[in-house]
């Protein structure tokens, strides 16, 4: 299952760009200061007045900001972000290796509204994997098992319950592997 994954496209929310820029862990530290967490709500809320989906989704980017002050959460955060995301955007990519997938039944995803990572991700992300299922929640954002986590559980029983799961076959593997894309 792929849920509003990274990894399908470049594009990238510019907060995510700025968060993984050298000493970016310096200047979140402030997020500890006593009037952090309410400027980040009215800076989240503006946004939101203005248009922008990232604000859809401001009550979930809030808690995830309110645990960045502690250091080694804010440490795990950005080397885990540098990883795959730079000032360029998503640096790492599915798409190069999703020929070895073609035939794992997966379920994609995704908020039409999704302001961390763009919805035409998971559309590429299911262009890309022959066997999978794609699945767009109107109107939600960038957590849309948040939005209607009622439809979502249904989704995911539904595909747990209804798809035949993939089969190991060595040789099958290692021909792919050979093949390369």
């Amino acid at each position: 299952m792929l849920v509003a994954s990274g990894g399908a496209a470049d594009d990238v929310s510019p907060l995510l760009r700025l968060a993984s820029a050298p000493l970016a862990d310096v200047f979140l530290a402030p997020l500890h200061w006593p009037l952090a967490q309410p400027l980040v709500r009215t800076a989240l809320g503006l946004l939101g007045r203005l248009g922008d989906d990232l604000a859809r989704d401001r009550a979930h980017v809030s808690r995830i900001l309110a645990g960045l002050p502690d250091g080694d959460a804010r440490v795990a955060f950005t080397r885990t972000l540098r990883s795959v995301v730079d000032w360029r955007g998503q640096v790492v990519t599915l798409l190069d290796r999703c020929y070895l997938l073609d035939t794992v039944p997966a379920l994609v995803v995704w908020g039409d509204r999704d302001g961390v990572i763009p919805p035409q991700h998971g559309r590429r992300a299911h262009a890309a994997l022959p066997a999978s299922r794609l699945e767009v929640f109107a109107g939600a954002g960038h957590f849309p098992h948040h939005d209607d986590p009622d439809r979502f559980v249904a989704l995911v029983r539904d595909f747990v319950a209804g798809t035949e799961p993939a089969r190991h076959d060595r040789e099958a593997w290692r021909a792919r592997l050979r093949r390369g894309a």
